[in-house]
């Protein structure tokens, strides 16, 4: 017997199953916990441009007087290219938490409602 917690889903999944399934609503449904890995991460490049800008360069062999040839202060500098390449990878792995979260979330409430369809029939 299907307890009535178990019917409440029942009855809500078949209402929202289509809508939630849609790739626009899973973007957008995950798209908040995935902005609480992006956050820290532009605010930890923000905040080093801002307060360190020659955090880079001087965080190389002037510190520990070991001389490497092939680093220069150009080498170690933080251009604007690299700025924008890091934000697209941060972007781009944004929407992929915020997709497979959702769609990995979408699968188990279908696998549990799948179950609970066929406990249904058995009784």
């Amino acid at each position: 017997m299907l307890s009535e917690k178990d019917k409440a889903f029942i009855k809500r999944w078949e209402n929202v199953r289509l809508t939630e399934s849609t790739f626009k609503h899973k973007i957008l449904s995950g798209m908040p916990m995935a902005m609480l890995f992006a956050v820290p991460v532009a605010l930890f490049f923000v905040i080093v441009k801002i307060f360190f800008p020659s955090w880079f360069a001087t965080a190389t062999h002037r510190k520990t007087e070991v001389v490497v040839p092939g680093l220069t202060e150009q080498h170690m500098s933080i251009s604007a290219g690299n700025i924008i390449t890091a934000f697209i990878a941060v972007l781009i792995v944004v929407l992929f938490f915020a997709y497979f979260r959702m769609h990995y979330k979408w699968e188990n409430n279908e696998q549990l409602y799948q179950e609970l369809k066929s406990k249904e029939k058995k009784r």
